[in-house]
């Protein structure tokens, strides 16, 4: 007998990228950040009180959300945590768009999770092609008709990101409308849209501790927003999860949030080792729009990007790729390490070779 429901037996989940154990690989699939969390990270799980780990932790995660409005430069009533930026951005769709309402817009080649979500809830979608050059078409978005978008920015896969001046143009064109802005990787990028957020109540900023923070083991997320929408955000967690970011989770990424130097330097090498290694796959005739976050979308070379996975996988180096339209001809390629990068590079002569 089948007990699974209707969904369960025809939705389609999300897939992640593989995480092997066979054998050790460089690892440049899931856009992990190469470098260590910040030093006072380990000084908070040295310190931790284990004592304290019987009793639940608060449910507002308090002392975090603190520590991220003041980083953000908010009120703690403006921001909500989650655990990890997937979390937060699952609880908006039922929060924020009704199953028989006009539906959620966001692009074709964008994160996949929105697809996920939005049928997991029973939300309609709008799906708005990218241009050929990848660059979000804000104009067809403001056009569609929905209650609502969400807009990856940097995108992934993509890496294209739009700055904070063309981004407040299109909030302010859709003041009916929530613009959900997924942030993941804002910090390679430099144009966050949080400022909006005291300006234009219809915005709401969606981050996480797993990119530039080094912390995706931790499993936290956050969003910044207009007090009303944080609420949203909070009934629908209190009728899933009343606590999400446990006390180890809190207390470490408040250790990390307030490290502002050490992650700028952090970020700053990250980006340098991007564009070194976009020159050099431009070099081999790769196709690569410019990235604003630390992957570099790659395709369309002299061998298909199925084949360049593959080969990569064999040699030890591991990238990520997808068989569907358009992106076959791409590899998604994690910023590594200098010598991780350089063991990339020199394995991609050796295929086109």
């Amino acid at each position: 007998m089948d007990f699974l429901s209707k969904k369960a037996r025809g939705i389609v989940p999300y897939t992640a990228g593989e995480q092997p154990k066979e054998r050790r690989y460089i690892k440049l699939n899931t856009n992990e950040n190469p470098y260590p969390p910040s030093p006072r990270v380990a000084e908070v799980l040295r310190t931790l009180e284990t004592e304290d780990l019987r009793r639940y932790p608060r449910p507002d995660a308090g002392k975090l959300r603190a520590a991220i409005a003041a980083a953000e430069g908010v009120g703690a009533e403006n921001v909500f945590c989650g655990n990890g930026s997937d979390e937060v951005l699952a609880l908006s769709f039922p929060a924020f768009f009704d199953g028989d309402g006009a539906g959620a817009c966001f692009a074709d080649l964008t994160y996949s999770f929105y697809e996920v979500f939005a049928a997991f809830f029973g939300i309609p979608t709008k799906i708005v092609p990218l241009r050929a050059d990848f660059t979000f078409d804000l104009a067809a978005m403001q056009a569609a008709d929905c209650q609502g978008y969400y807009i990856a920015n940097p995108n992934a896969p993509t890496g294209v990101g739009i700055g904070r001046a063309e981004m407040e143009r299109f909030v302010a064109s859709v003041p009916e409308k929530l613009v959900v802005l997924d942030e993941a990787y804002m910090d390679f990028f430099g144009e966050s849209c949080v400022p909006l957020t005291g300006k234009y109540p219809n915005v709401l900023v969606v981050k996480t501790f797993s990119k530039s923070y080094s912390l995706a083991g931790i499993r936290c997320g956050y969003a910044v927003g207009d007090a009303v929408l944080i609420d949203g955000l909070t009934r629908m967690k209190d009728c899933f999860n009343s606590y999400p970011v446990d006390m180890v989770a809190e207390a470490v990424c408040t250790a990390a949030i307030e490290d502002k130097a050490y992650y700028a330097e952090v970020t700053a090498r990250v980006v340098s080792e991007r564009e070194r290694v976009r020159a050099a796959l431009l070099s081999m005739g790769f196709t690569v729009p410019e990235s604003r976050s630390n992957f570099l979308f790659a395709g369309r070379a002299k061998v298909s990007g199925g084949e360049i996975y593959t080969r990569l996988r064999q040699a030890g180096v591991l990238v990520r790729y997808w068989e569907k339209p358009v992106l076959r001809d791409f590899v998604r390629i994690t910023v590594g390490t200098p010598e991780e990068n350089d063991a990339l590079l020199s394995q991609l002569h050796t295929i086109l070779s």
